[in-house]
């Protein structure tokens, strides 16, 4: 008796290029295995090829304690998560300290 087969998709974007690679996999099959399988190092040329191997991974928005176990059910969409630009926590010490010194500006209509 041949293996089930499931249909997956592995999705990967950049702010300018998003890639979505649809796989037949076998069941049992990992998301860090969809992730290999999907060979995006071929489709994003322009980055390391070593950028996947331990990217953070997601199923539908939801980040995955371990991607190296997590079964693929059919019609799963695996994300591959890029690191931050940024931490977010940073970026809104930044807004905030930014917004405190323009408020204690004197505006240049009113000098």
């Amino acid at each position: 008796m041949a293996a089930e087969t499931l249909t997956v998709e592995v999705a990967y974007a950049l702010p300018h290029k998003q890639r979505l690679v649809a796989l037949r996999v076998p069941e049992g099959t990992t998301a860090r295995q969809a992730v290999e399988r999907a060979d995006l190092p071929a489709l994003f040329p322009e980055l390391p090829s070593d950028t996947f191997a331990q990217a953070p991974l997601g199923i539908f928005g939801k980040a995955l304690r371990s991607p190296e176990s997590q079964a693929l059910r059919e019609g799963d969409r695996v994300e591959v998560y890029r690191p931050l630009a940024i931490d977010p926590k940073a970026a809104r010490l930044e807004r905030a300290k930014r917004q405190a010194s323009d408020q204690g500006a004197i505006p240049a209509s009113k000098r």
